[in-house]
């Protein structure tokens, strides 16, 4: 999946420097860590609830939080997870917080004022936005047929990921994806050209194929989902590289073109809506050029640590924002869980576990669970969140 360096056409400086150009004016504004008074911590934890993240105990809590401080362990432990204007972690104190963690985790039923007392609190300004995301249900195929013949791809051995740190400094934690084309590189094919060009057609890279070119969108924007086989056996499709080009929401699109207002846009109203215009489906889904591909696995979804998700506790976020696998407190509004429902107030312990190709800057997307009830929560969240990161007080200075 890498590129090597020695191998790369001359034409990639070019690519190098006109992408230069680019990044130079996508600057996320820098958030602002706030500490919080033992007292402001000591009255959010009290509103923290398992049975609203549906667990019976906060021990509930322990395997997620093992898998963080597994990743935050095989990270550099002089290397830095965070650098502000007033906080700085590196990976070590990221991990030997969350053991502290683990270690009050069975007192904290009976004791959430813990959480105040052990910990200090960073609240994250600006307030991020919160959305929502889930694992689809998709009814597949392993075979083309007459109804299954929309493809769900694995990954390409033609796509080339390089390092642009390797080239400057400057472009360090910037990647890019190529395809050699005519000896020359060039960018790899788009959703265009792949859904509706056959650019990948006829090279045994099929893994499935499902009935509604919808359902494979909506996959891609989940990056993983359960499919069911015709033989009643499932499998997890699971996120395994993209083609590197720009994500672009649809809702924002047909809001643009006057096709739907932007006020209440779910992922409910768009597959309607797609659903009564068969006739626009191909252009619409085509605004979005950015493609997910995917591998077979029996269990799943994993986020970006390369560890399973928990629903109702893990985050995607920025990494520019947030570590991964820190320990967060989030406080949102939270949709009703079922047509006529009431919205409900959320505090949540998190924990920030995956990231995404639209969630950049100040951003949080809540990860619900799979399946119907989780795809109608998800679609439907789009509220400010109040963000807090949580360092034990031993591994501060």
């Amino acid at each position: 999946m890498s590129g090597r360096v020695p191998a790369l056409c001359s034409a990639l400086p070019a690519v190098l420097l006109a992408l230069a150009a680019l990044l130079s004016g996508c600057a996320v504004p820098r958030p602002v860590f706030l500490a919080l008074p033992p007292e402001q911590g000591a009255a959010v934890a009290a509103r923290l609830n398992p049975h609203s993240q549906k667990m019976a105990s906060w021990t509930g809590l322990a395997p997620a939080v093992e898998r963080s401080l597994s990743y935050a362990a095989s990270r550099p432990p002089d290397g830095i997870a965070l650098e502000r204007d007033s906080l700085r972690l590196t990976w070590a104190q990221v991990a030997a917080s969350l053991e502290r963690f683990l270690e009050i985790l069975p007192r904290l039923d009976a004791d959430p004022d813990l959480l105040a007392r052990e910990f200090r609190w960073f609240r994250v300004g600006p307030e991020p936005l919160m959305t929502g995301y889930y694992a689809p249900f998709v009814d597949a195929s392993p075979v083309r047929t007459e109804r299954y013949k929309w493809p769900i791809y694995g990954l390409p051995e033609d796509l080339h990921t390089v390092d642009l740190g390797l080239f400057h400094h400057r472009w360090a934690g910037q990647t890019l994806v190529y395809r050699i084309q005519d000896g020359l590189v060039a960018p790899y094919h788009d959703r265009e050209a792949i859904d509706f060009g056959g650019a990948l057609a006829g090279r045994g890279l099929e893994l499935a194929w499902v009935a509604d070119p919808v359902d494979v969108f909506f996959l891609h924007i989940q990056g993983s989902g359960l499919l069911h086989f015709p033989d009643g056996t499932t499998r997890y499709a699971l996120y395994a590289g993209k083609n590197g080009h720009k994500y672009v929401s649809l809702g924002r699109v047909l809001a643009d073109r006057g096709h739907l207002p932007l006020e209440g846009m779910s992922m409910q109203v768009i597959r309607e809506f797609m659903a009564s215009n068969p006739d626009l489906m191909r252009d619409l889904l085509s605004t979005n050029p950015s493609y997910v591909f995917f591998r077979l696995g029996d269990e799943g979804p994993f986020g970006a640590m390369n560890r399973l998700l928990t629903p109702l506790v893990s985050v995607a976020t920025d990494p520019a924002l947030l570590p991964l696998g820190s320990l967060l407190v989030v406080e949102a509004t939270l949709p009703p869980s079922a047509p006529g429902g009431l919205e409900r107030p959320v505090a949540a312990l998190a924990l920030a576990q995956d990231t995404g190709g639209a969630i950049k800057g100040h951003r949080l997307d809540y990860y619900i669970g799979a399946g119907p009830e989780a795809a109608f929560v998800a679609g439907r969240i789009k509220t400010p969140a109040q963000c807090h990161l949580l360092i034990h007080r031993d591994v501060l200075p």
